[in-house]
């Protein structure tokens, strides 16, 4: 199952607008079927993923703690 949130551009902008919190993110391809996904501080893990992956979209939802996000995680995928 994927989140349920809308697509954004894996860019710069989007890395920059990132939280500095934990979250569940979601990588998508350039037409956003899912890729992978990730648990990690959002901003963090964006600025890894738009320097060494080739996703082009992402998606995310903020955690309160590092296990929050690893049970959304288990929820969702």
């Amino acid at each position: 199952m994927s989140l349920q949130k809308p697509w954004r551009d894996l860019d710069r902008a989007t890395v920059a607008a990132a939280p500095d919190r934990y979250g569940v993110y979601e990588l998508g391809d350039a037409t956003g079927d899912p890729v992978g996904y990730g648990v990690g501080v959002l901003r963090d893990e964006l600025k890894e993923t738009l320097a060494y992956g080739d996703a082009a979209k992402v998606r995310w939802v903020v955690a309160e703690s590092r296990e929050h996000a690893d049970r959304l995680a288990d929820q969702r995928f």
